[in-house]
């Protein structure tokens, strides 16, 4: 289930061709399902609407664009498309920086092209600038 939301996470501008599905077989998708669940730093938290998983947040120690350091998880969310807008988004986020609080994490960051309007949402939850390229910026989240 998480390779597909993974896939839906992926931020597409209106004026792109979305990519192929198997995109998310690539090392550097990859790192952020394989075998999810087995490492200490994996968590995840879902949100169901009507029976059916609407969207996800999850979190992992992994060395991705987002790799701030090795104690720092880096945080992936997918909301379905009808689904976005309604506060879920907003909702799987604050349940997931509270969890990581009660575990004791110092922060946690994410990676977000810069055209994503999730860009906005992030900032308000407290995430801040950390690094960026052309396309994506790096954002960290304090923790205490």
């Amino acid at each position: 289930m998480l390779a597909d939301f993974l896939y839906k996470a992926i931020f597409v501008s209106e004026t792109v061709t979305p990519p192929a599905k198997d995109i998310i077989y690539l090392p550097q998708l990859q790192i952020y399902v394989s075998h999810f669940g087995r490492l200490k730093d994996d968590y995840a938290l879902a949100a169901e609407k009507e029976g059916r998983v609407v969207g996800v947040v999850w979190v992992r120690i992994i060395n991705d664009f987002a790799h701030v350091d090795d104690t720092t998880p880096s945080l992936a969310v997918s909301v379905l498309p009808p689904y976005r807008g309604k506060g879920i988004g907003r909702a799987l986020l604050t349940g997931m920086l509270e969890l990581l609080k009660q575990k004791k994490y110092k922060q946690v960051s994410l990676s977000v092209q810069k055209q994503n309007p999730a860009v906005r949402l992030y900032k308000r939850l407290g995430f801040l600038p950390f690094r960026d390229n052309q396309e994506e910026c790096v954002l960290v989240r304090p923790l205490d």
